[in-house]
């Protein structure tokens, strides 16, 4: 009975313990999660300041997205910080107001009402003086952005030659003139075409080396016809290099067409200066128009006169007002090259011209004694070498014309044919050493029957050949007469 009684008593004091151990376990589990939601609910928060630009910043279903906010939700991850964005009261970037104080998103870090700025924030000396920029996210410059008929010009009457620069046709000028006398030289030299110069007729007169040369850039076979190896080498030679030069030309003026880079007359800044057709700006107060008024350059100094004169009408004041006004009136917009970029594959009739100038790059803005700007820096780096900033620039810059995979058109340049030039001028070469062959060995068989010497009878059958005894003894006749 004892026994019993032992027994039951040492299984209920077991069983709580055991709940006793359990309860322990669940409270400290608890206090373990509570740690673990500390740390996430301790995060820093950053009051970023940004501008709505398109594809940077936009509000979609009442909610704000694009590159830069993929870029602060990338950021964030990364250095575990948390932030609330605003958009800058003013609608401003960052420009020195006559007051003396700094408005947009520039004035709003230095009043503390922000702690950073993600936006399309140029980085400048001035800026940088006032305020902390991290490592550029984006690089860009200084483009012109226009519409395409309001710069398209019809063609010239000689637009059939703009496949090939001067230079190229000067080249190829040449290269038929010098053909033409190579293969008049050698069948003059070759006794397969001439055998007996005082009896035969020679065929290849130069005016006919000139218009066999041109039957073979017209594709066309044209008498006469070449029978002695070295000037049937020149022929060859000749016949590749129309052939060649020919498809060369089709191929750039097909690409010519269908550009239309040539229809361009505004190609460069200086081009711009020099027409009255278009007005031209930029955005108000921004790291543009404080480059042209800062620059040396005269073509830049006359392009900040030109825009600070007639300020209230050719200046804007938003980026969206600036590409409205392209597409609608005679205006040319400078701005950032990526941001026209942006235009031109949103808006298929908008054209950015090639010149691009002042290299610069977007930074995240902070306070000149934030802890904030080398983590920021570090993680942008780290960023860009994984990847991700390529990444973001495709998805957001991602356009729908036909056009946006076109390279930019130019005329072809005689380097692009040096090769070309190269074979003809060795072929040529090569045809000249021939009939001199030809000719030495005629000379040689010769001088064995009159028993001469073969430098003598080669000399004489290449003076009667080239008629230089003639000319002399006729202008030897011509003197004396005058003499008389």
């Amino acid at each position: 009975m004892d026994k019993g009684l032992h027994f039951i008593f040492c299984v209920i004091t077991t069983m709580l313990l055991l709940r006793e151990s359990s309860q322990t376990g669940t409270t400290r589990n608890d206090d373990a999660g509570t740690d673990s939601r500390g740390p996430e609910e301790s995060l820093p928060t950053l009051t970023v300041t940004t501008i709505l630009e398109d594809p940077y910043v936009m509000v979609r279903s009442a909610e704000l997205e694009g590159y830069c906010i993929d870029l602060l939700k990338a950021l964030a991850a990364m250095l575990r910080f948390s932030y609330r964005v605003k958009v800058v009261g003013d609608g401003q970037y960052g420009a020195v107001a006559p007051s003396g104080n700094w408005t947009g998103m520039i004035g709003e870090i230095l009043r503390q009402e922000a702690d950073i700025a993600v936006a399309p924030l140029t980085v400048t000396s001035a800026r940088e003086e006032v305020v902390s920029f991290t490592t550029p996210f984006l690089q860009t410059g200084i483009g012109i952005l226009l519409r395409k008929d309001t710069v398209s010009q019809e063609m010239s009457f000689f637009h059939f030659l703009a496949p090939f620069s001067k230079e190229t046709w000067t080249g190829l000028l040449f290269a038929y003139v010098l053909t033409c006398f190579c293969l008049f030289l050698v069948a003059r030299l070759s006794p397969c075409e001439w055998n007996e110069p005082k009896n035969e007729e020679n065929h290849f007169t130069f005016l006919n080396s000139l218009w066999f040369g041109a039957g073979a850039l017209a594709l066309q076979g044209v008498t006469p016809r070449p029978k002695a190896l070295s000037v049937r080498v020149i022929a060859a030679v000749w016949w590749l290099f129309t052939i060649t030069l020919l498809a060369a030309y089709i191929a750039n003026f097909t690409a010519l067409l269908s550009s239309g880079s040539e229809q361009l007359p505004i190609q460069t800044f200086e081009d711009l200066v020099k027409q009255r057709k278009l007005e031209f700006g930029t955005l108000d107060g921004s790291s543009t128009f404080y480059f042209f008024k800062n620059s040396k350059n005269p073509t830049h100094q006359m392009i900040y006169e030109y825009m600070d004169k007639r300020r209230d009408r050719v200046l804007v004041k938003t980026y969206q007002e600036a590409v409205q006004r392209v597409m609608e009136s005679n205006y040319a917009f400078i701005g950032e090259s990526i941001s026209q970029d942006l235009a031109a594959a949103r808006h298929c009739n908008l054209i950015r011209a090639p010149e691009v100038i002042g290299a610069r790059g977007f930074g995240i803005a902070t306070t000149q004694a934030s802890l904030w700007t080398k983590k920021l820096s570090i993680a942008v780096l780290k960023l860009r070498e994984s990847g991700d900033l390529d990444y973001l620039r495709n998805k957001w810059w991602e356009s729908s014309c036909l056009h946006k995979s076109r390279d930019r058109w130019s005329p072809l340049q005689p380097q692009a044919l040096g090769g070309l030039f190269l074979t003809l001028a060795i072929g040529l070469a090569l045809g000249v050493i021939v009939a001199v062959l030809e000719l030495s060995n005629k000379s040689r068989r010769a001088a064995g029957h009159v028993k001469k010497s073969c430098c003598s009878v080669f000399t004489e059958e290449m003076c009667t050949r080239l008629r230089i005894k003639e000319n002399t003894r006729q202008s030897q006749e011509t003197s004396g007469r005058a003499n008389a």
